[in-house]
């Protein structure tokens, strides 16, 4: 691949990390961190225990967060921490936060405080990959990624970061490509991501091929 289409292709990526960013926010309210019975002790309550005010607040939050609101966000998210600590949803929102700021301190504080709450708390690890990723901690990102789908396998978002992981950054595209077929078959419906598999699938046949012919002439 010639280095402009590489550069546009990490642009691609970047772009589609910022949406999956907007998804985990919008998901928090319903399924990412005040699931409907998905979570067991020591995570978020069922459904039926969450107060109707930690719903409406939490909602309010994510709505502003969202919309790009970035300031109010913050000030509704940590309102709602103080009336509500024990929901991890809500520090992994407060990361986003902080890592668009560049703040990697805070950043690691919350997500460290979600995964006290919960320590098998899936969007917490997979902010904890992007976290390590950003700073150039590829194989601490990959231990969060894979911590991810080990204990939820049907997080998606963490088995896409994996591709991204080792396709750009490990150079692993066997992996990267596995990754991609397992966030497709989660998530669906991804035509881009179903390009970046066909185009994994040429290469990894390709390199295959080279390799053959090595050994042959070895």
């Amino acid at each position: 691949m010639s280095l402009p289409c590489f550069s546009d292709r990490v642009r691609s990526l970047a772009r589609s990390l910022i949406c999956i960013g907007a998804l985990l926010v919008c998901g928090c309210a319903s399924t990412g961190s005040l699931p409907d019975g998905q979570r067991g002790a020591g995570g978020d309550p069922a459904a039926s225990d969450v107060p109707p005010r930690a719903r409406a607040l939490f909602d309010q939050a994510a709505s502003f967060l969202a919309a790009g609101d970035f300031t109010e966000a913050e000030l509704r998210f940590e309102q709602f921490l103080l009336q509500f600590p024990d929901y991890p949803g809500a520090y992994v929102n407060l990361a986003l936060i902080y890592a668009r700021d560049g703040g990697e301190a805070a950043t690691r504080s919350a997500l460290d405080a979600a995964l006290a709450i919960d320590p098998e708390f899936a969007p917490a690890l997979n902010q904890l990959g992007l976290l390590h990723r950003r700073h150039g901690r590829f194989h601490d990102a990959e231990a969060a990624y894979l911590k991810a789908v080990t204990v939820s396998p049907e997080y998606a978002l963490a088995h896409y970061n994996l591709g991204v992981l080792n396709e750009l950054y490990l150079q692993r595209l066997d992996a990267a490509l596995e990754h991609f077929k397992q966030y497709q078959e989660l998530a669906g419906g991804d035509r881009q991501v179903e390009k970046w598999i066909a185009d994994l699938k040429r290469r990894v046949a390709a390199d295959r091929r080279a390799a053959n012919l090595a050994d042959g002439q070895s």
